[in-house]
């Protein structure tokens, strides 16, 4: 079985996580590769993974880490395990002191397949052609670089013109990123298996402009408008910035591909949710009787 590993660095302890992993691999017939950048983390050679020639990816680190994993599949739809080396890790599923047993049940296939949809953003030039694309599976943001400006932008879906937004951005979430930036800027959780795109503006500057929900067979067209158009970035997973050039603007639809998490135990996304958000949490109040 041919699994990669993507993780991050700015963990203490990776290096002690990776040289398990190599322990623990080669008797359960795990075959280990890995992104280039963990090459000082293991205690001996490690080949770079192929997305293509993959049977499993393992994450290390949180949830932005499985987010850089997703990308680095470049739409290979294997599972992907993340192991949470941080705090909250809404999309992790397992954790270090859990390896052993979590390698064992991938092994074993016993684990289920979460399927998730994923954004394609197109950044479009002042002469029509695509200039770049990128994939994401939380969120698409459109804000100003450096200090916190208002930006102006023209917003259409399925080519009927929403109208122009005064705020100091807009993200352009899937289900999973839901609970992401989008949630901090007031958008809705939406919950996984809902084919919906969700549009939350940042800070709007009018009460009039609230969080849009619209299907995710749509196609949404961000334009900076002309005299607003300096100093623009487009993020991906609040990963890659690109900053638009005069005249760009960005096209955003859901991928053609799913990304795939193997989640373990029978715990479901309600009960994540309560988890990790406290929802119905009054522990910390005093029981008056």
């Amino acid at each position: 079985m041919n699994v990669g590993v993507v993780g991050n660095p700015r963990y203490g302890d990776l290096g002690t996580v990776l040289a398990e992993l190599a322990r623990e691999a080669p008797a359960r017939g795990l075959s280990l590769f890995s992104e280039p950048r963990l090459a000082p983390f293991w205690p001996h050679a490690v080949p770079e993974f192929d997305p293509l020639a993959l049977d499993a990816l393992l994450t290390f680190g949180g949830d932005g880490t499985l987010l850089r994993g997703a990308r680095l599949l470049q739409g290979a739809e294997v599972p992907i395990l993340g192991v949470n080396l941080g705090r909250v890790g809404f999309l992790t599923t397992t954790t270090r002191d859990a390896i052993p047993g979590a390698l064992d049940a991938l092994v074993a296939g016993e684990y289920v397949t979460e399927s998730l949809g994923a954004l394609e953003g197109s950044i479009v030039g002042a002469d029509g052609a695509v200039r770049l694309l990128h994939h994401a599976l939380n969120d698409v943001a459109l804000h100003r670089g450096g200090v916190a400006r208002v930006v102006r932008i023209n917003v259409s879906i399925d080519g009927q013109e929403v109208g122009p937004y005064s705020s100091d951005g807009l993200i352009i979430a899937t289900p999973t990123g839901s609970t992401a930036y989008s949630l901090s800027a007031g958008g809705p959780i939406v919950a996984p298996g809902v084919a919906a795109m969700v549009v939350t503006p940042i800070c709007a500057h009018t009460l009039a402009v609230r969080p849009l929900v619209v299907s995710s067979a749509a196609r949404i067209v961000v334009a900076p408008m002309a005299e607003w158009a300096e100093d623009v970035l487009v993020s991906f997973d609040g990963q890659t910035g690109i900053e638009l050039l005069r005249g760009d603007w960005i096209e955003v639809c859901c991928a053609p591909y799913r990304v795939c998490l193997a989640r373990l135990g029978r715990e479901g996304w309600f009960t994540r949710m309560r988890q990790k958000l406290h929802w119905g949490d009054l522990s910390g109040r005093e029981v008056v009787r």
